[in-house]
């Protein structure tokens, strides 16, 4: 068996490869190579395992470099998922290996694999966050049975406010960035450039979707949503804290979560949570089950794991400091920001 970079040449055996292994998921499709490079314009270095000149397993990763958070590789970042698609285990365990040592030869400070699975590669893991996934039944009716009569009161509460509900795709872009761009900002997070959702919607055509909730003509609520077999995912979400009275967060997921029913989707994913947190309770709330993430580490010198993210102690200044700026210095300079953070 071999590893090697993926070319463009070797781009259709790759996603013929993902296409016919029953344990891929969105995420190793090459169209997310293409929005990473199309928004980002990170190094994607891309590994494919060979073995007598047939296809036995695949690792997406990108290099995102900066003198402000480092230089390292992940698979994948931005998203939460990643990692190998492979054969076996033993393939897998050739390809992690494969991108700790180009981690190595680069020069980079850490390599991040994001997985669902406690195997030992022979890395270091960390599992702090798990996802939360939600089994979906055949009828909008049957999901509205499976939800506690408190929850069921809370989407009515909304419905009975003046809030109407669009599905679309480019339609809905603007709406659902200038909802999800005040949100970062309160949350005081930089936001991704709306080149990425612009992105997701041209390279993923057939399975991503944005729906957002209106209160007359003003978005107060908005989801993406990204398919992938039988499983869809929220991977973003927000709604405008001045609303929360009218609950719009809750009109938002039970439209969202009777349109993947009805598009006959069987899961859905409501996207990584930190157990018992408030994000964790809202979801755990829609009958969404944890499941456990594992993210595994290549660390130069054996240093301590990375904390890139709002709750690393060292960054609680820079945080409170971005919740006040002005929303639009946030839309201009957030995305050159973020664009270096996994």
């Amino acid at each position: 068996m071999t590893v090697k970079l993926c070319t463009p040449v070797d781009e259709p055996a790759w996603d013929a490869y993902v296409d016919a292994n029953p344990h891929a998921l969105g995420y190793h499709r090459i169209a997310w190579r293409r929005i990473i490079d199309q928004t980002f314009g990170h190094p994607t270095p891309y590994l494919m395992a060979e073995s007598k000149g047939r296809v036995t397993g695949v690792l997406p990763a990108a290099r995102l470099k900066s003198p402000l958070f480092g230089d390292f590789l992940v698979s994948l970042p931005f998203v939460n998922y990643g990692g190998a698609c492979a054969d076996d285990d033993g393939v897998v365990r050739e390809l992690m290996g494969a991108l700790a040592e180009l981690g190595r030869e680069l020069g980079v400070d850490h390599v991040e694999v994001r997985t669902e699975t406690a195997t030992d590669y022979g890395l270091r893991a960390r599992s702090a966050k798990v996802s939360m996934r939600k089994p979906l039944p055949a009828t909008a009716e049957a999901l509205s049975k499976s939800f506690p009569s408190k929850l069921r009161s809370q989407i009515k509460r909304a419905q009975q406010e003046a809030m109407t509900v669009r599905i679309g795709r480019e339609d809905q872009l603007d709406a659902f960035y200038d909802v999800f761009s005040i949100n970062m900002r309160d949350l005081g997070t930089p936001v991704y450039s709306r080149r990425l959702f612009a992105s997701v919607l041209e390279h993923l055509p057939d399975t991503s979707w944005i729906c957002t909730v209106w209160l007359g003509e003003t978005p107060v609520a908005a989801g993406f949503l990204v398919g992938f077999r039988d499983m869809i995912e929220i991977p973003w979400a927000s709604s405008l804290r001045q609303y929360n009275r009218l609950s719009p967060n809750m009109l938002l997921y039970w439209s969202v979560l009777s349109f993947a029913v009805e598009r006959g989707y069987r899961v859905f994913d409501f996207g990584r949570s930190s157990p018992d947190s408030g994000t964790y309770k809202f979801k755990a709330q829609w009958g969404a089950q944890p499941v456990p993430l594992y993210w595994h580490y290549w660390v130069r010198g054996e240093g301590a794991l990375p904390e890139l993210n709002p709750q690393n102690p060292k960054y609680q200044l820079a945080v409170r400091v971005w919740q006040q700026l002005p929303l639009g210095l946030t839309r201009l300079i957030g995305p050159s920001i973020v664009m270096h953070l996994p």
